[in-house]
């Protein structure tokens, strides 16, 4: 951890090198994801309701996935931009150094710029819990802090898949975003909107449903039978992170250098 913590810093004091850019960036990230939430506001105000959900029920879900989001984007960048380092056969370097390949790939990048989408994400937790009649306790406390940290760990296992077909492909593949951005836009809605093989999919493949819908139903006191359950779903992003680390072994084990 103190070498990545030296990587963060490294990298935080090179992009404040050009202040301007970086909060230029960073307000622009501020205020893109409005648009995503004007929408969620004005359909509600069409429709008033959607499918038993509230406005500000919505928006805490829209909240959530959102932090999960930006922070992903933020701290797990490397992984974004993997394809970069396998075609200008830069992770060469990586391999002879004494350290994991994942954690070095994790901190050759950084996107602090990110930290205003976060913060335009913690503006509408915020107003979003201060309408809602939550009983809090510490229990409930807690899940909401493992929704977030669960979303940023199943937004990091995709793009680390994503990165892990770099290996074959040598350059990275859009399709990733259908799981990612694509994921992001399906999270910020309760499940049980959709149809059944979609909720199906996005608990049991890729666990969003147990990052935010299920643990919401719980915090909303939604939750039909044994609330523990519900309350130790986000461990779900844990659980998929690391089959996400096998296959980049896996990954790392049939790299053959591009020779440049």
């Amino acid at each position: 951890m103190r070498l990545y913590f030296k990587y963060l810093s490294i990298l935080f004091r090179s992009q404040m090198q050009y202040r301007a850019s970086f909060w230029l960036l960073t307000c622009g990230q501020f205020f893109s994801p409005f648009v995503m939430f004007a929408g969620v506001y004005f359909m509600f105000e069409r429709f008033g309701q959607l499918r038993g959900w509230s406005f500000y029920e919505v928006a805490l879900c829209f909240a959530v996935i959102q932090m999960a989001f930006s922070l992903s984007e933020c701290f797990a960048r490397g992984f974004d931009a993997f394809s970069g380092l396998v075609a200008g056969g830069d992770f060469d370097r990586l391999l002879v150094r004494p350290r994991s390949t994942a954690l070095q790939v994790l901190g050759s990048k950084f996107e602090f710029t990110r930290f205003g989408r976060l913060l335009q994400s913690i503006i509408v937790l915020v107003w979003a819990l201060t309408n809602l009649p939550v009983a809090w306790n510490a229990a409930k406390a807690v899940t909401l802090v493992m929704m977030v940290a669960s979303g940023v760990l199943i937004f990091t296992g995709i793009y680390m898949l994503a990165a892990t077909l770099c290996f074959w492909t040598i350059q990275g593949l859009e399709v990733a975003n259908i799981f990612t951005d694509g994921g992001r836009e399906m999270a910020q809605y309760p499940l049980n909107i959709y149809q059944k093989w979609v909720t199906v999919f996005f608990t049991f493949i890729i666990p969003f449903g147990c990052a935010n819908y299920l643990p919401l139903l719980y915090i909303l006191d939604k939750a039909d039978g044994h609330e523990v359950m519900y309350m130790l779903a986000p461990f779900a992003g844990a659980l998929f992170l690391l089959p996400c680390l096998l296959v980049w072994q896996i990954g790392v084990r049939h790299y053959r250098s591009t020779g440049s």
